[in-house]
Formats: structure tokens, sequence, C-alpha cells
């Protein structure tokens, strides 16, 4: 079973040591521009590892990513008519091609 992850932004002052944050957790992307580093860390260890990443001498701030709290799932969410309709003609299309038929327009 794969281990549950949650993501972080640690912002840096400096991006030469933000590859010393590599011993926390996977690094996703390191940011030059805006200083900052995207991570991943165990979730079981979450409140112990932002404590301990943010006292460190070159980190700023750190914040938790809220993205595995925001739904995927949509109760109310309204088929589209356009797309059901090209749907309907493509499997109209493929069925007069199986029966040996030509393309109907």
């Amino acid at each position: 079973m794969r281990e549950r992850r949650v993501g972080l932004a640690v912002y840096v002052k400096n991006i030469k040591v933000a590859r010393n944050l590599r011993k926390f957790g996977n690094i996703h992307y390191i940011s030059r521009r805006l200083n900052y580093v995207s991570m991943y860390i165990a979730a079981d260890t979450l409140e112990e590892t932002i404590e301990r990443i943010s006292r460190l001498d070159f980190v700023t701030k750190v914040e938790k990513s809220y993205r595995h709290e925001i739904p995927v799932h949509y109760d109310n969410a309204k088929p589209d008519k356009a797309k059901e309709f090209d749907y309907k003609m493509e499997e109209s299309q493929i069925l007069s091609i199986a029966r040996g038929g030509a393309i109907e327009r």
C-alpha cells in the first residue's frame, strides 16, 4: 500500500541550501525566482516535520498544501448537451462503418 503524503511549500532565503530539505521528504520543484521549494512528506509525521523544517536558519516560512482537501467528485454537475450530441454522432458513424456503409453527415 502506498504511503499517504502531504504537500508543503517551504520558502527559503537561499536556493543553494534548499537541497538540505531532501532529508525531510521528496522535493518536487524548486523555484529559483520565488525562492520556494515544493515538496512531499509523510502525512503521519506532518506536524513534527513542519516544526523541524521551520526551525532551520535558511527557512522563512512553511505552508501546508490544502489540495488533498478539495473535493474532486461533483454531485450537481450538469451534462454538456453539445458533447452528448458529438458522442452520438461519432457512435453512429462508427456503427455505419462497421456495417460497411459510408459515413453519414
